[in-house]
């Protein structure tokens, strides 16, 4: 197992989907304004969180005609209207040339000053890429192809002059301008748990972004990554959540009780997931074992209970190496805003406690 590096970190997905949980919860109506998107962003910045995932997604894939945030234009503007919190773009390389999405982010790290980050994510939502008439290519060949287009991105966002002849991509003396006015190069994020991804963000990833999951098998992923061959400093490691968090354990579990109850009304939308998914994704195979509210494993982490039980649970995670913690909720702005009040304080206590030892004494 890996040490943290750092006390937690809690960040929040912006509601690019409109919900994260049931499209027929009375106190969260499905809405992925940008109005909604902006209002939210800066309330988790004033409370403290500090980063934010932008996923990306062309069509919503939860209904084709519900309201769906894009992510780049929005992290543009949200660089523009924040100040501290980081901004985790996700990107999908089949829908952008490598050239032109470098520019694209060495341009948001300037507006941002330095908060950008891209999470690098290769794609399982088929008809947003089959229907623009892009090809979908197999599991291990999206791979191939992200790692090549990482590979160019990293080295143009790093200042270089970049000359590349591979499979995919040609390029020839292209450099990008201005760079490296904050740091060396933004963030790099990978999601993914197959064999691939986790090659990838152990050859040019700085952070692993695991779904939510039982700690025993968080541990063993963190592990497979961490001991895989790797240049410069070591991987850190960030974890999707749903939170249920209750001042006692009863009121949570009635809580929960009540989302799976609401879940009920959104067989259809969550069918238009599953049908449009690749088959071969692995976190698909993850989330059949391990049913949840919420997505990239929701509650399946664990992080329901009263706030002792949840605060305890993330120290949990914390000492077996996860970093940043990735929440969503529902109602979102209400339930971010208790999360701050009752858990992160919790958090932080028990992390600034002495770890008990056991002593064998002979």
């Amino acid at each position: 197992m890996t040490a943290p590096v750092s006390e937690p970190r809690f960040g929040v997905w912006a509601n690019v989907y409109g919900t994260w949980a049931s499209a027929h919860h009375p106190d969260d109506p499905v809405d992925a304004s940008w109005e909604r998107n902006l209002a939210l962003i800066q309330r988790a910045e004033e409370l403290g969180y500090h980063s934010t995932l932008i996923a990306q997604h062309l069509i919503n894939p939860f209904a084709q005609d519900w309201d769906q945030l894009e992510t780049w234009t929005a992290t543009a503007a949200l660089a523009a209207a924040t100040s501290k919190i980081e901004l985790i773009a996700a990107i999908k390389p089949l829908l952008f040339h490598p050239v032109v999405l470098a520019k694209q982010a060495a341009n948001i790290e300037e507006i941002s000053g330095g908060r950008l980050s891209l999470n690098v994510v290769n794609a399982w939502f088929k008809p947003e890429i089959e229907r623009a008439g892009i090809a979908f290519p197999e599991h291990d060949d999206r791979y191939g192809y992200g790692t090549e287009w990482l590979s160019i991105v990293r080295r143009l966002l790093s200042g270089e002059v970049v000359n590349h002849e591979g499979r995919h991509f040609s390029i020839d003396g292209y450099q990008i301008s201005p760079t490296g006015r904050f740091r060396d190069r933004p963030q790099i994020y990978v999601g993914g748990e197959s064999e691939p991804a986790r090659d990838l963000v152990a050859a040019q990833g700085d952070v692993w972004f695991i779904n939510g999951q039982p700690l025993e098998n968080v541990n063993a992923l963190i592990d497979s990554v961490a001991t895989r061959p790797r240049v410069g400093t070591a991987v850190r490691f960030g974890l999707a959540a749903f939170v249920i968090a209750r001042p006692d354990a009863e009121a949570a579990q009635e809580e929960l009780a009540y989302h799976w109850s609401l879940n009920e009304h959104d067989q259809q939308y969550l069918q238009n997931i599953v049908g449009g998914a690749d088959e071969k994704a692995v976190m698909f195979q993850t989330f059949a074992k391990y049913p949840a509210i919420g997505t990239n494993g929701g509650t399946a982490a664990g992080l329901v209970g009263s706030y002792d039980e949840v605060a305890e649970r993330i120290v949990e995670f914390h000492r077996a190496g996860i970093e940043t913690f990735m929440l969503q909720f529902q109602p979102f702005e209400a339930e971010m805003e208790r999360f701050a009040t009752e858990v992160i304080p919790r958090v932080r206590d028990l992390s600034a406690a002495p770890v008990a030892r056991s002593v064998v004494v002979g």
